[in-house]
């Protein structure tokens, strides 16, 4: 099965797979991603045991919904009910839906498809909430949008049922609490901005801080010596640098996809750091 992400993600690593596929340990018992994002190196890998997490109970809602035979055909069914009504007045109406009163009861078939429309049909595929935790990203300006592939949703809805895959929505530190030596974790945090107007964290209500990064690298340490294979990728900056100084940190060339001025996307330095 050749898997691929389902939606675009910020920080998505498809553009540096070929790096990361390189410098990953020859062999790992279980698989960990507490930042699963897009997923794009977990879904080329494919593990047969895995545990996946993201803060993003949205996003969640999609993984979930994979998981599962009658919530993936309900997905389906409201992501053709979204590409048929779609318009500016219809993105607006499926956008605000997590400001009304009940939003968090709906069934995770009806929030995976409407993020998954959103993402197809906002502008440049931009996931942002502002600080209450809403989608307030604005209207892509697409007459019509496919939001999906069948036969790549599929292929993952069966691997995730044939497979022992965890999923959680839990703080990073208390996804990777069961890892044990031999296991595998990547970690694709949000990344260190280069600058102080450069920062873009805002996948969920709660952006990812300077003492999440600290916080971070000292988790990085304890694993480490617990004899768990470790990668974590960022931007090439002091911090991250100094932070894990005594690991081998490879420099690698990025381009940035995603951002909402065009002066903001080209080339930059992210390193990938790994304990063996």
């Amino acid at each position: 099965m050749n898997l691929k992400p389902f939606v675009k993600w910020a920080g998505g690593k498809r553009q540096l797979l070929v790096h990361i596929l390189e410098l990953l340990p020859a062999n790992y018992n279980n698989y960990y991603e507490p930042f699963i994002g897009g997923g794009a190196l977990f879904f080329h890998l494919k593990p047969k045991n895995a545990s996946i997490n993201d803060v993003n109970t949205d996003l969640l809602a999609i993984y979930k919904t994979l998981h599962d035979k009658s919530e993936f055909a309900k997905m389906i069914f409201l992501l053709d009910e979204h590409e048929k009504n779609h318009s500016e007045d219809y993105y607006y109406e499926v956008r605000d839906m997590d400001r009304k009163l009940g939003y968090h009861d709906l069934e995770d078939s009806e929030k995976a498809a409407r993020l998954i429309y959103l993402n197809k049909s906002c502008f440049n595929g931009l996931y942002r909430v502002n600080s209450k935790g809403y989608f307030n990203v604005p209207f892509g300006k697409k007459d019509k949008v496919k939001t999906y592939d069948i036969e790549n949703l599929r292929a993952i809805n069966e691997y995730f049922l044939n497979h022992k895959i965890k999923i959680s929505n839990l703080d990073f530190e208390d996804a990777v609490k069961g890892a044990k030596k031999g296991d595998f974790i990547y970690f694709d945090p949000p990344y260190d901005p280069v600058d102080e107007k450069d920062s873009f964290t805002a996948y969920s209500k709660n952006n990812f801080s300077r003492e999440d990064q600290i916080r971070l690298a000292n988790l990085y340490k304890d694993l480490n010596q617990k004899g768990v294979f470790l990668m974590l990728s960022n931007h090439n900056t002091k911090l991250i640098n100094e932070l894990y100084k005594e690991f081998n940190i490879n420099v690698v060339k990025a381009t940035r996809m995603i951002n909402s001025k065009s002066s903001g996307r080209g080339h930059i330095e992210e390193v990938i750091i790994t304990n063996y």
